[in-house]
């Protein structure tokens, strides 16, 4: 399979400095951070058996369910401030998002429920830069998180219906449908290693995008929207949606997350 490059990473950029790529060290978990990721076991779709039409959840289904499961991430440094989403992962306040999002290691700050316009201050507790993801923590006190379970990456069909939720240029919680375009692709991570089995989409993505669900019919997360390809990206910045979108998978997303809980048990 042919390496898929990518020319433009789906976060914002704001104030029109260019990103700069720098390496960070992973942060371990503390003591005090093991918790429960909900993720569905291989083979199932533990939600679709509820569902009461054969076609799965409609849009408008899909989104009362996960909106609340998606937060917006603003990550600001010295030389630039980054805005993204984030999935929430678990009751005690773990987020996955991309790790150039909050790559810098500037102050990270991130909005909870729209309607309720929550947020709180972030830590990065672990990344793997060559994967482009990143585990954040928040104090979970006082808040009713909805974590977003993390499906079977591995049974995702071209054709199927996709669902993304994210903040494209800044507008919170926003809806984009699409269908899975191809499977199997290969993108670049930001420090240049090759990112497989990545998931095609059509669905609409668009700078402050990147970190956000890739969601199916059963409600459950597929893929964590990181990249697009826009002919319209200029030097250092980033294009609008072509209709070429790409999701890291949620079985690599899986893999990160439990290998963090793993080094911390």
């Amino acid at each position: 399979m042919r390496r898929t490059r990518a020319v433009s990473l789906c976060s914002a950029i704001v104030g029109g400095l260019a990103a700069t790529l720098v390496v960070l060290v992973a942060q371990p978990f503390a003591a005090n951070t093991h918790t429960k990721v909900v993720v569905s076991r291989t083979g199932s779709r533990s939600f679709a058996s509820e569902v009461s039409s054969a076609a799965g959840l409609t849009p408008r289904q899909a989104y009362a369910q996960d909106a609340h499961g998606v937060v917006s991430i603003r990550s600001t440094s010295a030389a630039k401030a980054d805005t993204g989403t984030g999935i929430v992962v678990s009751a005690e306040g773990l987020i996955v998002t991309n790790d150039h999002v909050v790559e810098g290691g500037g102050a990270v700050t991130v909005s909870l429920d729209g309607e309720s316009g929550h947020t709180r201050k972030a830590r990065l507790v672990a990344e793997d830069k060559s994967s482009d993801l990143a585990l954040l923590k928040i104090d979970a006190s006082g808040l009713t998180l909805h974590p977003l379970t993390l499906g079977n990456s591995s049974d995702s069909e071209v054709g199927e219906t996709v669902y993304a939720i994210g903040n494209p240029f800044g507008l919170n919680w926003t809806l984009t449908t699409g269908v899975v375009s191809a499977l199997g692709r290969h993108i670049d991570a930001p420090d240049g290693a090759a990112i497989s089995k990545v998931i095609q989409t059509d669905a609409a993505l668009n700078p402050g995008n990147s970190g956000g669900p890739l969601i199916d019919t059963a409600g459950e997360v597929i893929g964590v929207n990181s990249q697009i390809i826009s002919g319209s990206a200029s030097a250092g910045g980033s294009g609008g949606s072509s209709g070429v979108g790409f999701a890291i998978p949620s079985d690599t997303v899986k893999a990160f997350v439990q290998s963090v809980n793993r080094t911390t048990s």
